[in-house]
């Protein structure tokens, strides 16, 4: 119970990739300008990190070490098509939106980082929630940046919920600010690096203020 446990605070917080390792900064910076786009690529990229660490954990042992790395990346490869697939069959217009970016989930290193890290050294269940406890802290990350350039940037939360939910999504849509012409550095580049420098800083200020109270 307790690797269980370590494994689900390594995902959340200790070890989130976004925030600690760093890695997949490329699509969460380009598509979170605001909460739909983001949960959209959260929950894509969630679905390759669970089904690439289970099946890579169920086959480790045929898996010869001089090849491991292609393969892990035609697996990452063949699931990341079954995504692509579903979206541009039921969330079309969100996957134009989305663009290259999910295509690109092949190439995120925190995918094949814990395929090489954890997967392949460890039993299925376990590589299982490594996969979905990364790939939930990811996707927070993702939507609470999101949020943060959405709401700077136009004053809403929750725009284009349609995209992903269809027409229960419509009704989703929340204008916080009324008559605001909104900040536009918010939903640029510039945005995103400065959002999400501030999630880290928050990040490391509270692990600050918790080992202090542990010493």
């Amino acid at each position: 119970m307790e690797d269980y446990i370590k494994i689900t605070k390594n995902g959340l917080w200790n070890n989130n990739q976004a925030l600690v390792a760093l890695l997949g900064l490329c699509p969460l910076l380009a598509v979170t300008s605001n909460i739909v786009n983001a949960i959209g690529l959260g929950l894509a990229t969630t679905f390759v990190l669970v089904a690439s660490n289970t099946t890579i954990s169920i086959f480790r042992h045929y898996i010869r070490k001089e090849i491991r790395i292609p393969v892990f990346v035609l697996l990452i490869a063949s699931f990341v098509t079954i995504v692509e697939l579903v979206m541009q069959s039921y969330f079309y217009d969100l996957y134009l939106i989305l663009g290259i970016f999910v295509p690109l989930i092949v190439t995120n290193c925190a995918i094949l980082g814990r395929a090489e890290a954890f997967a392949s050294k460890n039993s299925w269940d376990k590589s299982l929630l490594d996969g979905l406890m990364m790939g939930v802290g990811f996707s927070i990350v993702l939507v609470i940046l999101g949020a943060m350039r959405e709401l700077i940037g136009s004053g809403t939360l929750f725009d284009q919920s349609a995209l992903l939910l269809g027409d229960l999504g419509s009704t989703l849509s929340v204008t916080v600010f009324t008559d605001y012409q909104g900040t536009l550095m918010a939903v640029l580049p510039p945005g995103a690096f400065i959002g999400l420098g501030l999630i880290v800083a928050i990040k490391n200020l509270i692990d600050q203020k918790l080992s202090q109270k542990s010493v």
